[in-house]
């Protein structure tokens, strides 16, 4: 029984949202630019508190948990995800700086998201400074930096991916090798993932359509096509 309006402004954004976000399923959002799906991240991630309603987590209200603690529930990866001029290690380890500088967790990210392959090919590999200010840096693509963006989420222990067009700078292939095993290689976690591209959501268990605020559909992808 979400809803939420901004400070200040007199039209909710979201109206009545009910979504259940279970551990080890890919739940899809879609919706047309506008239609609250950034919102939600923002509330799901406590930088607002919904305006009606309440978010919980394993039934208690999330306003209850410690700010610190409840984020550390979450691995998120935005639209306008930040490049560090720092090196692939850095960037990567930035998911959760609590973990040694030379913790073999970074290399298994960078597998999981695709960009191992690429960074192996860098001059000093996962040491490699991404930034052409250093003498001995390197620039790099928009989708590889998409890839270790996706790394940086899959570092911690999260219990739940948030993922906003998590392809959006893969080509094809990339994108297909990213999802075709992705309900695996998420585990126990859940995911949220939005997007507008037909070839990722098919491969989530339950896909809501969100419209002007509203969710006004929901099934799984061969239901919806009906």
């Amino acid at each position: 029984g979400v809803s939420f309006r901004y400070p200040g402004t007199d039209r909710d954004v979201l109206k009545n949202i009910d979504l259940h976000l279970p551990p080890g399923r890919i739940t899809a959002l879609v919706g047309a630019n506008g239609s609250g799906k950034t919102t939600l991240i923002k509330l799901l991630c406590r930088l607002y508190d919904p305006t009606e309603g309440r978010i919980t987590l394993d039934g208690i209200d999330i306003r209850e948990f410690a700010l610190e603690d409840y984020r550390r529930v979450f691995s998120v990866v935005f639209q306008d995800f930040a490049h560090y001029a720092a090196t692939v290690r850095e960037n990567i380890r930035y998911g959760d700086v609590r973990l040694p500088a030379d913790t073999p967790r970074v290399e298994a990210a960078g597998l999981q998201s695709g960009a191992d392959e690429f960074v192996r090919g860098l001059k000093s590999g996962y040491d490699t400074r991404l930034s052409r200010m250093f003498d001995d840096g390197a620039e790099i693509s928009l989708g590889q930096w998409q890839k270790i963006a996706l790394a940086r989420a899959f570092l911690p222990e999260s219990r739940l991916m948030i993922l906003d067009e998590p392809t959006s700078a893969l080509d094809p292939t990339a994108e297909y090798e990213l999802f075709k095993d992705f309900p695996s290689t998420i585990g126990p976690r859940g995911a949220l993932v939005i997007s507008h591209r037909l070839s990722t959501i098919r491969q989530s268990h339950h896909i809501h359509v969100l419209e002007q605020g509203e969710i006004r559909e929901h099934g799984t992808h061969d239901e919806l096509m009906l």
